[in-house]
């Protein structure tokens, strides 16, 4: 009898009844009329534990350091120095919206917040320059799910926490898959333009602006910094240092990193207009927030929580002191948008464990996984198969509870196969993140229908084309481990990784 909880669940979802209480209404009834009470007891006591976790608490400071970024005018920052990159080309704005993703994405990691945030910006200014609307709000919708694929990702926290898999690991293995998808989006884009023959942008949105004197001498040193620490390691690999190296060595290798930086600073000066400097000058000092964030978790200073959080610090100091763009009388709204989306997150996320402890009770992952197997046992054809289950759940159900209820069925059932925890990870992730961009359910599709006033029908026509290059780079993903396995296993998160994967074994 328990295992016709998933069809009466989905049935709860198809008559409107909200995600949270029919995870708990559809398990709960059939365990009470299956004479299970002391089951129906368990189930909704661990709504509370699977909320009770220091992990999760990473989730909420993300979201607000995020709220902060956004109502600290950050968003704009963002935008005029993606604008100035590549804003110049054809269909220069529909590619600024991509890569202004995939920066906002180092932030939020929240694909509802990218759409809203970009898209009340970028969908107006896009219309103006003689884009659709349609289109407009197509290209948003597809470039925010970026945002939980690159780090900070709260669906892949939520997948580390329930798998207990290592977070930091699956925060490296989303870097090359979120830059797959958007540099996906940016070749579609630019062949769409060349066909619809859409407008070149402005080089810079803004012109004559300014920036404090301090702002201009944090963002002059941060820039040198970040630029030496990229440079750093190619000065020990040509300088022949070697592997082990003392202090001293070490001083100077970044001492050598710092002075071809000034120099290609220097470069970067006469090349470019007073106004470029000026706008890029404004975007340093937001985008050392990724850097925190993952250069804290990756070098192994911080857990995802410790991150987070001096994340929020960082934001509101930003705001409220360094560029003073966000006032103390806004802080008690942004708290409370903050609070109320957290609370829904992780509402989801209780109600999520209750539903895994049905699952449990019902052996129906063992029964999947029989099922499975038998309909063959080629590794191939069966990460065909679950993609294709992966996207169809992903057309109707949240990223974060799909992932809650299916990744203790099916992640077993491949891992035993040989597929990498991380990997699998991976595939799960990405697959169910494009399913929030994916009729008829898709939920970035309604917020931007929201903020665009386009029918969310007309935007599912107009996304199709995006569609296809993310599923492509889905396929990818599966079929090329090394896409996800490489940064982790450099970083050291993952030992003994196969990274040809079945394809390349069998063709090799």
């Amino acid at each position: 009898m328990l295992a016709l909880f998933l069809p009466l669940f989905l049935l709860f979802l198809l008559v409107g009844v909200p995600v949270f209480f029919a995870m708990l209404a559809a398990p709960g009834l059939l365990l009470y009329f299956n004479g299970q009470e002391r089951d129906v007891a368990l189930m909704y006591r661990n709504i509370f534990n699977g909320m009770d976790n220091g992990v999760l608490l990473a989730i909420p400071f993300f979201m607000l350091a995020g709220e902060l970024m956004n109502r600290g005018g950050i968003t704009e920052r963002l935008v005029g120095f993606c604008q100035a990159i590549i804003g110049s080309v054809r269909g220069g704005l529909a590619q600024v919206n991509i890569l202004s993703s995939m920066l906002f994405a180092g932030m939020s990691g929240s694909a509802v917040a990218d759409t809203s945030a970009l898209g009340s910006m970028l969908i107006p200014a896009m219309e103006k320059e003689g884009y659709t609307r349609k289109f407009s709000a197509a290209i948003t919708a597809a470039s925010s799910v970026i945002g939980p694929i690159i780090p900070p990702s709260g669906i892949m926290i939520i997948y580390a926490y329930v798998m207990e898999v290592s977070v930091a690991a699956l925060f490296a293995g989303g870097i090359i898959p979120g830059i797959l998808v958007g540099l996906g989006l940016m070749i579609v884009t630019r062949v769409m333009a060349n066909h619809y023959e859409y407008p070149a942008a402005k080089r810079v949105v803004l012109r004559n602006v300014t920036i404090s004197p301090i702002e201009n001498i944090a963002a002059r040193i941060l820039a040198r910094l970040m630029l030496a620490a990229v440079l750093y390691p190619l000065v020990t690999k040509l300088g022949s240092f070697g592997d082990e190296m003392s202090g001293g060595a070490t001083a100077l290798a970044f001492v050598i990193a710092l002075l071809v930086g000034e120099v290609l600073v220097q470069i970067q000066r006469r090349m470019m207009s007073q106004d470029f400097r000026t706008v890029t000058k404004r975007a340093v000092l937001p985008l050392l927030t990724p850097v925190i964030i993952l250069g804290g978790i990756l070098g192994g200073i911080a857990t995802p929580t410790e991150a987070s959080a001096l994340a929020v610090a960082y934001a509101a100091i930003l705001g409220l002191v360094v560029l003073r763009t966000l006032k103390f009388n806004e802080l008690p709204g942004v708290l409370v948008r903050s609070a109320t989306t957290s609370g829904v997150v992780l509402l989801l996320v209780g109600a999520a464990m209750a539903f895994k402890t049905v699952v449990s009770l019902s052996h129906a992952a063992e029964d999947l996984a029989v099922f499975i197997v038998s309909i063959t046992s080629d590794p191939l054809f069966l990460l065909l198969l679950i993609n294709i289950l992966l996207f169809i759940v992903g057309m109707f159900l949240d990223a974060g509870p799909a992932i809650i209820i299916l990744g203790p069925i099916l992640a077993p059932i491949f891992i035993n196969m040989g597929i990498h925890p991380v990997h699998f990870a991976m595939i799960m992730s990405v697959n169910l993140t494009v399913g929030l961009a994916t009729p008829p359910m898709g939920l970035v599709l309604f917020v931007a229908s929201s903020v665009s006033g386009v029918k969310v029908e007309t935007i599912s026509r107009a996304i199709l084309p995006f569609l296809a290059v993310e599923v492509f780079v889905i396929f990818l993903i599966t079929y090329f481990p090394i896409i996800s396995l490489g940064i982790p296993k450099w970083l050291g998160f993952v030992k003994d990784a196969d990274l040809m994967g079945p394809l390349l074994a069998a063709i090799f």
